[in-house]
C-alpha cells in the first residue's frame, strides 16, 4: 500500500515518504504543523489514495481515552430493568463501540484519524499506549478481548498546544508539515482553481507571503485562508494591480477578513499604515 498525491491534495516528497514509512513500520503517524496546513484533510486523502475506509475521532478537551475503546451505559440498563425490558439480560446491548473498536474489527484495513490529540488532558496519550502498541483491549463487562485482525493505518494530528509524553512519541513516526513554499503553493492553487488567471495568482501570492512575514503577527494566514482569499478575489473581480499597491495607506490587503482573523493583527496593520504615512 503506497500513498501518493491525489487530484485534490498535493503531498510533498517528504510527506509521502513519512506516510509510507509509518505504513511499512505499522506505527501511528504523528503529524504536526501550523493550523490550516492540511493535517486533517491528509487522512481523507490517504484513505482515498489507498481505497480504505476512514474512521475519524475528533478529540475535545473533555475526551477520555476510554471513549475510543467503548462506553458502558449503566444508567440506561438500570432504567430498562425498572421497566422490565428483556434486553437487560444481555449487557452488550449497553456497550457503545468506540473508534478504536471499530478500527480493530473493520473487515477492511481502515485509516483511523485521531484529530488534535493535544486538545485532551495530558494523560490521554499515555492512556492509549497499550492499545496502540498491542492493538487489543479487554472489555471488562463482557469478558471479551477485542484484537485487531489487521493493524489500522493510524494518523494522529497535533497543533502543538501542549507537549506529548516521551513514551507516546517513541511509538509514533513523526512528521512536521512545513509551510508550503511558493512553488508548492502554486501547485495547491492549481488543484483548487485550475482556471484562475496567472497574473492574479502571482500578485496574490506575493502579497500573501508579505503578510505572513510581518513581524509581530499573532496568527499567520494559512493555506486554507489563502484559498478562501483567492476565491473572494475572483468573485469580486479584484484587479492584480490592486494587490501590487505599494501605497503605505493601503498596507491592509483587500478583503483582509479572509486572511487576518483577530483584531490584534488588524490593528497591527493599521499602526504600520499610520507610521508609513507619518514617515
Amino acid at each position: 500500500m503506497k500513498f501518493s498525491s491525489t487530484d485534490k491534495y498535493v503531498a510533498t516528497h517528504d510527506l509521502r515518504m513519512a506516510v509510507n514509512a509509518s505504513i511499512a513500520l505499522e506505527r501511528p503517524l504523528l503529524i504536526k504543523g501550523e493550523p490550516g496546513t492540511g493535517k486533517t484533510v491528509l487522512a481523507e486523502e490517504i484513505a482515498n489514495s489507498l481505497g480504505a475506509p476512514l474512521l475519524q475521532w475528533n478529540i475535545k478537551s473533555t475526551t477520555k481515552a476510554q471513549q475510543g475503546l467503548y462506553e458502558y451505559d449503566a444508567v440506561a440498563r438500570l432504567r430498562d430493568s425498572q421497566l422490565g425490558d428483556d434486553k437487560v439480560h444481555d449487557i452488550s446491548n449497553y456497550i457503545k463501540k468506540g473508534k478504536l473498536w471499530e478500527a480493530f474489527t473493520s473487515p477492511e484495513r481502515p485509516v483511523l484519524l485521531i484529530d488534535e490529540i493535544d486538545k485532551a488532558d495530558i494523560e490521554f496519550p499515555n492512556d492509549l499506549l497499550h492499545e496502540l502498541d498491542q492493538m487489543q483491549f479487554h472489555v471488562y463487562e463482557t469478558g471479551e478481548t477485542i484484537k485487531a485482525e489487521q493493524r489500522p493505518i493510524i494518523l494522529i494530528t497535533s497543533n502543538n498546544e501542549k507537549d506529548l509524553p516521551d513514551a507516546f512519541l517513541r511509538r509514533c513516526f513523526f512528521h512536521y508539515i512545513q509551510f508550503p513554499d511558493q512553488e508548492t503553493m502554486q501547485k495547491i492553487i492549481d488543484v483548487h482553481f485550475p482556471d484562475i488567471k496567472s497574473r492574479l495568482v502571482a500578485a496574490a501570492l506575493k502579497r500573501f507571503y508579505a503578510v505572513r512575514e510581518v513581524p509581530g503577527l499573532k496568527k499567520k494566514p494559512s493555506t486554507s485562508e489563502l484559498l478562501d482569499w483567492l476565491k473572494l478575489l475572483m468573485v469580486e473581480d479584484i484587479d492584480p494591480e490592486t494587490l501590487r499597491e505599494t501605497d503605505g495607506r493601503k498596507l491592509i490587503p483587500p478583503l483582509h477578513g479572509a486572511l487576518l482573523k483577530n483584531e490584534q493583527d488588524v490593528h497591527l496593520f493599521e499602526r504600520l499604515a499610520f507610521m508609513t504615512r507619518r514617515s
